[in-house]
């Protein structure tokens, strides 16, 4: 069941696209997204992270080991989209998170 909020900005077009259109965007474009360690990473992985995180203008900080269930690729090769607990639109670095 998808969100029917979940949109993506797509900096090619400069337009707000669904988060399955991007996802099916990534996927065409062949971006190959790793982890910290080198584990490819692929839509509805869960991963944890490596680093405790300070998220921006949500006032927490997400501490090592913490899970992320869920994540969407965004068809950049750094970020991954994910969602938790009282964070919306969390996109986090692939760099700091290692697949579970």
């Amino acid at each position: 069941m998808q969100d029917d909020d979940s949109f993506v900005y797509d900096e090619a077009s400069g337009e707000w696209i669904s988060a399955a259109d991007a996802a099916a965007a990534a996927l065409s474009t062949g971006v190959e997204v790793r982890d910290a360690v080198g584990n490819l990473l692929a839509d509805g992985d869960q991963v944890t992270l490596v680093k405790d995180l300070a998220v921006k203008g949500a006032g927490q900080t997400l501490k090592r080991g913490t899970l992320i269930r869920s994540i969407r690729l965004t068809g950049d090769a750094q970020e991954i989209d994910c969602k938790f607990d009282g964070i919306r639109g969390l996109v986090l670095r692939a760099e700091f998170v290692r697949k579970r």
